[in-house]
């Protein structure tokens, strides 16, 4: 049977409301040593926001983070997976959507994320991203 994507997903993903600020989200990703936040609308997930987000689409542009809504910057056209999904199919769908992260819903519920260094970290431990991913974080 293939490696089900909850044995390499990161559990308990932060979660915050659309109409939150960058600087809450930013200040999470900074408490939890992430690079990324999942954006609710009504309780549902509608965006994901990672810190190149908020560098890029928000404060290289004069937004102010402490104004400005996760629900104004977050990406939406999101490609998720379940945590019945297999590592494989993780990585297929990376591949087929460039993307370097994707929720993991349980019943509609984001329960976790799964990231492209997970990914690698879990097939070749001893590639250059597989080695930086293992790696402690620096902080």
């Amino acid at each position: 049977m293939a490696e089900s994507i909850e044995t390499v997903m990161t559990r308990d993903p932060v979660c915050r409301d659309a109409d939150a600020s960058l600087a809450d989200a930013a200040k999470a990703m900074d408490e939890r040593n992430i690079g990324d936040v999942l954006v609710l609308e009504d309780g549902s997930l509608c965006g994901i926001v990672t810190d190149r987000d908020i560098a890029i689409r928000a404060v290289a542009r004069g937004a102010d983070p402490t104004t400005t809504r996760l629900g104004d910057i977050c990406s939406r056209d999101l490609v998720t997976l379940s945590t019945s999904d297999a590592v494989d199919d993780a990585i297929a769908r990376m591949r087929e959507h460039a993307v370097r992260r994707m929720p993991v819903l349980d019943e509609g519920r984001p329960v976790g994320i799964v990231s492209l260094g997970d990914l690698a970290e879990e097939r070749d431990r001893r590639s250059v991203l597989g080695e930086i991913s293992a790696a402690p974080a620096d902080h």
